[in-house]
């Protein structure tokens, strides 16, 4: 066993066949909490413990996986790509939107930690959940936050935006498909654009591009609002 885990491809050999069984699972099911991300972590969660196998051993090949989020975001621009002229055409209702989304993101994290009295430490690695990890991590860290806490954070974010977000389109009456792309790519990054592709081309792109503008917006707004608003925590 030892000679198996001390191996920089053990992380990277379980990420990948975790994946897969995860992306098993939820084409066979089509549920939507079956997401192959949250099921890949609960079975490597689930077989460090069994073989009591520490995370730093893990992370010795694991880490390498995090190399590819950034040009993984990148690859989204490839559907944006292909729908230029929709976003020409409605620049100033999709920028709002994703500016009206980033920042109801940032204040409700703030706004529900004074409510239920949270630590600045905590409140901070909240602020990022809905920008993708890349960026969040990058945010959490510059305001000396915990950027496991964030990573756990924007996960979650992005498996209930991805169950949720069919649910409440219905819900509201919500057609429109650059409505539906900004709302997933806003509120639930990477996996609500996977969500968001599953839908339509055109949901796919303007989420995509709501990955990398609602990024930007939070860098921005994170430290800021949390300045403001630091004071009568």
């Amino acid at each position: 066993m030892d000679i198996f885990t001390n191996n920089m491809f053990f992380g990277i050999f379980i990420s990948l066949v975790a994946f897969e069984i995860g992306l098993f699972i939820y084409k066979k099911t089509k549920f939507p909490l079956f997401n192959p991300l949250l099921i890949a972590s609960i079975i490597i969660i689930a077989f460090l413990k069994i073989f009591n196998i520490d995370f730093d051993t893990y992370n010795k090949g694991g880490q390498f996986i995090n190399i590819f989020l950034g040009p993984a975001t990148i690859v989204l621009a490839v559907p944006l790509y292909k729908n230029l002229s929709l976003l020409k055409k409605n620049f100033l209702p999709i920028f709002t939107g994703i500016f009206v989304g980033s920042l109801v993101s940032v204040l409700s994290v703030i706004s529900i930690s004074i409510f239920l009295g949270l630590d600045n430490s905590l409140t901070i690695s909240l602020l990022s959940k809905s920008v993708t990890t890349p960026i969040g991590i990058e945010i959490t860290n510059s305001l000396g936050g915990v950027s496991s806490i964030t990573v756990l954070a924007i996960v979650l974010s992005g498996i209930i935006g991805a169950v949720v977000g069919p649910t409440v389109f219905k819900i509201l009456r919500i057609n429109h498909p650059i409505a539906k792309g900004v709302s997933l790519g806003t509120a639930s990054h990477a996996v609500g654009t996977s969500k968001a592709l599953e839908i339509g081309e055109t949901e796919g792109a303007m989420s995509s591009l709501s990955i990398g503008v609602a990024g930007i917006i939070t860098v921005f707004l994170a430290p800021v609002c949390y300045s403001i608003l630091s004071i009568f925590m």
